[in-house]
């Protein structure tokens, strides 16, 4: 009886720490996955830099679509953030140049970093980035302001069906994460 109830302890601590190994394992995966997902799917608006060659590209003028900016703060990021224009009216295949502002208003050197988002998620893999401020970290000095370029342009394969197109940055503070980096 002795010898059964051993084995059966053996075979769930084995099963146990094989589940404790594959949720480890599934842990590291997820970032990943989850970068893949984003990309097939257009989900969170994720964004890939194409080269832009204005000799080689079409811009359709009959078309207009509205590229509308959202600025947005993390939770304990002090920083003054907006857009320098709300919208802009574009024809696709042109690039379009826009800015926005960034205030530190602490007296202390601060490093931010913006994520951006897409929405229609459907639009995402039609909207394309050639310079973005949200592809390096920002860093200000206490007091500092700057105003941060952005230079785009919409595909002319954008469904016809979308009109206009909502870029949201949200803005972190990695101040801490570049300190403890180097």
């Amino acid at each position: 009886m002795t010898n059964i109830v051993d084995t059966k302890k053996k075979r769930t601590t084995v099963i146990l720490l094989v589940m404790v190994a594959a949720m480890f394992g599934f842990g590291f995966a997820l970032v990943p996955l989850y970068d893949l997902l984003c990309e097939l799917t257009g989900i969170n608006g994720k964004v890939v830099l194409v080269p832009y060659d204005a000799k080689n590209v079409e811009v359709d003028e009959q078309r207009i679509v509205s590229v509308q900016f959202l600025a947005l703060n993390n939770s304990g990021m002090p920083w003054k953030f907006k857009p320098n224009h709300n919208s802009i009216k574009v024809n696709p295949g042109a690039s379009t140049s826009t800015s926005f502002f960034a205030h530190n208003p602490t007296q202390n050197l601060m490093v931010g970093q913006a994520v951006p988002s897409i929405s229609p998620s459907g639009a995402a893999k039609y909207f394309h980035k050639i310079e973005c401020f949200c592809f390096n970290q920002q860093e200000l000095k206490g007091g500092a302001q700057a105003d941060l370029g952005l230079q785009f342009f919409v595909d002319k394969d954008l469904p016809k069906n979308i009109h206009t197109i909502t870029l949201t940055y949200t803005l972190f503070d990695v101040t801490q994460k570049v300190a403890s980096s180097n």
